[in-house]
């Protein structure tokens, strides 16, 4: 049996990390993403359940308050640790469950290394993008204010400098920049 080959995709909030795992989509690569995983986990009944056992004020008549729980963990440390802790390993057995049909495979991982998963895949490309940059995209892409794309921002890991190890692509340029990199990357 041939083992399979999972790379994370990971970055700041606004850094491109969709834009990425689009490109190699359109290449023929499965990529799966995490954020997709815990939207489906919302809509299940056993997670919800779950949820309302930590967050009793954010679950109502069988249905997570999606606003109400990010509004309660973007501006509460400990409720953010505690809600990580009760979705993480759910969304990364689901996660690793679907990779690991596939002889090469990508994944959005949003808090690689805030969850340290980073060890669990073969490899991780880390979307790098300026501050600003990344604070709009985060704005518009949810209808977000400044405020709280700010405290989503101060909730990941620092930034400003790729992790050691990463294969880095910078997404301050064109999608033909872009892509260039990841052919790099795929060649390498």
């Amino acid at each position: 049996m041939t083992q399979s080959k999972k790379i994370a995709i990971t970055g700041g909030i606004g850094s491109g990390k969709s834009t990425v795992a689009a490109l190699l989509e359109r290449r023929g690569y499965p990529v799966f993403s995490c954020d997709k995983i815990y939207a489906e986990l919302l809509k299940e009944a056993d997670f919800v359940a779950l949820l309302a056992q930590h967050f009793p004020a954010c679950v109502r008549e069988g249905a997570v308050d999606r606003k109400k729980l990010s509004a309660t963990v973007f501006s509460d440390e400990r409720a953010r640790a505690e809600l990580n802790a009760v979705s993480h390993p759910v969304i990364m057995e689901r996660l690793f469950s679907r990779m690991e049909k596939y002889p090469l495979s990508f994944a959005e991982v949003p808090l690689l290394f805030e969850g340290g998963y980073e060890k669990q895949f073969d490899g991780v490309i880390a979307v790098m993008r300026g501050g600003e940059a990344r604070l709009s995209a985060a704005m518009a892409r949810d209808g977000l204010t400044r405020e709280e794309a700010l405290l989503r921002m101060n909730g990941q890991r620092d930034w400003s400098a790729p992790p050691d190890g990463c294969f880095t692509v910078c997404n301050d340029g064109s999608v033909e920049d872009l892509e260039r990199q990841l052919d790099a990357f795929l060649k390498g």
